[in-house]
């Protein structure tokens, strides 16, 4: 019997972090899938399927937090896991206030990123 694996998608603008990310998941046991906008992602098929959303906060067009609000109007329960390039701690403390599991600096480490994904498949 094959055992379906947790889908977790990668929204980013940054084409050497949806290129780098997949093989990493994969390893972790995960199916992935890479949007490279919020506006792809949320048009594809996938958003029912999602269990966990790895999310760029700067994006052109529709932002991350912008996507957030989106899934939250949809009632897409989907737990986000924020990544920037901005370190700032203030933008961390409200994306947690406001729902999302954690906001990662990037570069981040493997190990945050997996306890990251452990927080969120707690909530979810």
């Amino acid at each position: 019997m094959m055992v379906k694996r947790p889908l977790v998608s990668v929204v980013d603008d940054s084409e050497s972090v949806r290129e780098s990310l997949p093989d990493l998941l994969t390893e972790l046991g995960y199916s992935v899938r890479v949007f490279s906008s919020a506006q792809e992602f949320i048009t594809s098929d996938c958003v029912g399927d999602t269990r966990c959303l790895i999310l760029d906060i700067h994006m052109p067009g529709m932002t991350g937090p912008d996507l957030q609000r989106e899934l939250t109007v949809r009632r897409q329960a989907i737990p986000i896991i924020f990544v920037t390039a901005q370190c700032d701690e203030t933008v961390r403390t409200r994306l947690r206030e406001q729902g999302a599991v954690d906001c990662l600096f990037k570069p981040f480490s493997d190990a945050a990123l997996c306890e990251a994904l452990n927080a969120a498949f707690r909530v979810s």
